[in-house]
């Protein structure tokens, strides 16, 4: 067993010689050895050697008794080399030890590995970050074999600064991408069209830019999201921008993205067309949120002259391109609400479910990330795009090893698992997830220097997090129903008290940890936990105290109906249909998107669902909506089977639609077992102010059409919602009888 107690480090040429300072450094951060450089080769235990046909993303370890040596053509591959080294490093009576032989030779699966880390104040993290900062992460990254880094340029008139900013954005994108150079990472530059410039403009304002820039590898302009050109002046200003790039960067390559405007629904069939005459201005094409195509169509569609290179998001939950459980977005609106769009959020499984659909069309990917929240995401998708076949626990066992050196890992790769089987259904339901939080707060007391860690922090934090929405939704629940059967016996002032309880201290305890833990990590790292004290872009942007304790649960609903009733005729008659407001006979039916999912429709929906959640939003979540309105389907087209419809007589749809109307449109269409019920003007249908005004959120309304008893089959009946242009947008459906 080699002894790394002591290190000598021996290295050969100049690259080989940057890589082994690396080394020493981050030994140095990590361990109480001190290597030493030294000139002669036979007495090192650490060796950096550099053979040229080594391909520059690959390296080579060989392990004998006496020494670990890394052989590679660059810096890059030397990185990697000794990031491997570094992911098996362990504690063993405080002498630093490989965990496993890392002997062998390892070659990159995919050309483009990487993650964009724009410096802007959209990020949940970056905007606050030092250069230092910057470095730090590069590093980190490429430990799991990134080999591209993505930056945004300063847009005037578009870009926006706040206090957190310490640099000029165009100075920054200088510093930044020259320390990308210093190790040989790629820079991919994210830079929209849309700046209504003329074409010649846009290519000459462009092509001054990149010529400040040290290093430079790719354009990547977006063709929606944001943008607004109609494919054949998009394709036109990539190919003009791509002219005025290779100037100063004769290697760099143009890649845009299929993604498509809303305001251009035929924009996808011509970006095609373009693509057809073959420019050679482009070398590839990006696939990723908001696309034309799905990834399958593209690639049928694209020409195979161009390689398609993924955008995957890796750091949202909601309303985005992979929501949690992307197959059948399902996750539970009580954590939607508190943890929102941006949280903490280490998804390995599901990641590599996804990694799995979409390699075989792709020849790697740059990640969409807004900062650190998906700290865990960045590290497990490099690493499958590096070896497409890593076990996943192993590169759990890799990152917690190595950010969490002399910890113990085994218990860390656990936690982070446990953190994605906590949103596994209603956390009320859940017990996992108070076993993750005694996971990690046990780790908190035996390794208190992980108290100092900001990776871990945040899961301790998120540990947390599920821990208070469990726990207040168990407390509240409760409360509901011991107030329903006061209000059923007519005691409304004891329904009142009831819901009024407050939380017991250990709730209080763990919430008031989440608020310090956030005040930790800013300190640390940056993270915007808020708007007003840390200066997150938007509530949005992984400021989940801004949405943490917004309501779960129908408790504060319920009291604004009690306001509500106190000024009827019969209060206590409004407060019992309040409370049946979701109950149906045997013989009827109800369903709520949020309340039931999608997966009780019986039937896959078709197209690409858009699930606009509305219980994260603090100026709509504020009491006035009941939970079974949380989620808002956005599609085409609706479908649903339902049977046990027995009652002799016709039935009375009613849905309830979000108040997004087009007076022009005439496409609106319900069916049942394939018979029209109604077909016309966004809603129809009969309206019932009164229902609405007592059961609805604001900006939503119901609309109520008739099933005659003709068109059900044997108490089943299929029914379709849809309309061409807008599509459906609705929370819930009744269909019931006199």
């Amino acid at each position: 067993m080699i002894d790394f107690k002591n290190i000598n480090i021996y290295s050969d040429l100049p690259c080989a010689q940057k890589a082994a300072e690396l080394f020493s450094e981050e030994m140095r951060i990590r361990t109480s050895v001190y290597p030493t450089e030294i000139p002669e080769e036979s007495n090192a235990n650490i060796r950096f050697k550099t053979v040229s046909d080594i391909p520059k993303d690959g390296f080579d370890i060989a392990v004998d008794d006496f020494a670990v040596t890394f052989y590679a053509s660059g810096i890059r591959g030397f990185i990697y080399g000794f990031g491997m080294f570094l992911r098996k490093l362990v504690s063993v009576c405080g002498i630093p030890s490989l965990a496993e032989d890392i002997t062998g030779n390892y070659r990159a699966d995919k050309r483009i590995r990487g993650h964009q880390v724009g410096y802007r104040t959209t990020p949940n993290t970056y905007d606050a970050w030092t250069y230092d900062d910057y470095r730090r992460y590069y590093l980190d990254m490429m430990f799991f074999g990134t080999n591209t880094v993505e930056h945004i340029p300063y847009e005037r008139g578009v870009s926006k600064r706040n206090r957190l900013m310490k640099y000029d954005e165009e100075e920054f994108l200088v510093k930044a991408t020259e320390m990308a150079d210093e190790l040989d990472l790629d820079v991919s530059l994210w830079h929209p069209n849309n700046d209504g410039e003329t074409v010649a403009e846009a290519a000459e304002r462009r092509g001054k830019l990149y010529e400040t820039i040290p290093r430079l590898d790719v354009v990547f302009p977006p063709g929606g999201d944001p943008g607004e050109f109609y494919p054949d002046e998009f394709v036109l200003r990539c190919k003009e921008i791509s002219k005025a790039l290779k100037k100063s960067h004769p290697n760099a390559q143009m890649w845009p993205s299929a993604q498509q405007p809303h305001s251009i629904p035929t924009w996808g069939e011509e970006f095609i067309e373009e693509m057809e005459k073959l420019p050679e201005e482009i070398d590839g094409v990006i696939h990723g949120p908001n696309h034309a195509f799905d990834l399958e169509t593209l690639r049928r569609r694209l020409p195979s002259k161009y390689p398609i290179r993924l955008y995957p998001d890796i750091t949202h939950n909601v309303r985005c391109e992979y929501p949690v459980h992307f197959d059948r977005d399902d996750w539970h609106f009580a954590l939607t609400t508190g943890l929102s769009r941006e949280c903490t959020n280490p998804r390995p499984r599901e990641y590599r479910q996804i990694h799995r659909l979409t390699r075989r069309y792709v020849i790697g990917s740059v990640s969409y990330s807004e900062g650190i929240t998906d700290d865990v995401n960045k590290a497990v998708w490099a690493d499958m795009d590096y070896n497409p076949d890593c076990d996943l626990r192993t590169t759990l066992l890799d990152y917690s090893r190595l950010f969490f050196y002399g910890a113990d890992a085994e218990k860390i790769a656990d936690g982070i698992f446990s953190l994605e089987l906590n949103w596994q259904c209603d956390p009320a339901e859940n017990p996992t997830i108070d076993r993750t939080l005694e996971t990690f707060e046990a780790l908190s007391q035996e390794y208190p220097f992980l108290n100092e860690n900001w990776r871990f922090l945040q899961l301790l934090m998120r540990a947390k997090c599920d821990w208070v929405l469990r726990r207040r939704r168990i407390f509240e629940l409760n409360l509901i129903k011991l107030a329903e059967k006061e209000i059923v016996n007519g005691n409304l002032k004891n329904a009142r008290k009831i819901l009024e309880t407050d939380y017991d201290a250990e709730y209080k305890k763990q919430r008031e940890d989440i608020t310090a833990l956030a005040q930790k990590l800013f300190e640390l790292i940056g993270l915007q936990s808020d708007i007003e004290n840390y200066c997150a872009d938007n509530w949005e942007r992984g400021a989940i105290l801004e949405t943490m304790d917004l309501p779960i649960t129908d408790r504060k609903w319920l009291l604004g109906r009690l306001d509500y009733a106190a000024n009827t005729e019969s209060p206590e008659s409004t407060m019992n249909a309040v409370i049946n407001r979701n109950k149906v006979r045997s013989d009827e039916y109800y369903f709520s998107v949020a309340l039931n999912g999608l997966e009780e429709c019986g039937v896959a929906q078709t197209g690409e669902i858009y699930m606009n959640f509305q219980g994260d939003r603090p100026n709509v979540n504020t009491g006035a909506m009941p939970t079974a309105m949380f989620k808002v389907y956005d599609n085409l087209t609706f479908k649903c089977k339902v049977g046990g419809l027995d009652y002799d007589g016709d039935y009375k749809l009613k849905i309830s639609f979000a108040s997004k109307k087009n007076e022009v449109l005439k496409g609106h269409r319900i069916t049942a077992n394939g018979a029209v019920i109604y077909e016309g003007a966004q809603f129809g249908g009969k309206k019932d102010e009164d229902f609405d005004r007592l059961m609805l959120a604001p900006d939503f309304e119901t609309a109520e059409y008739t099933i005659p008893r003709e068109v059900i089959h044997n108490g089943c009946v299929d029914l379709e919602f849809g309309e061409p242009v807008m599509g459906v947008m609705f929370s819930e459906f009744w269909i019931t009888h006199d």
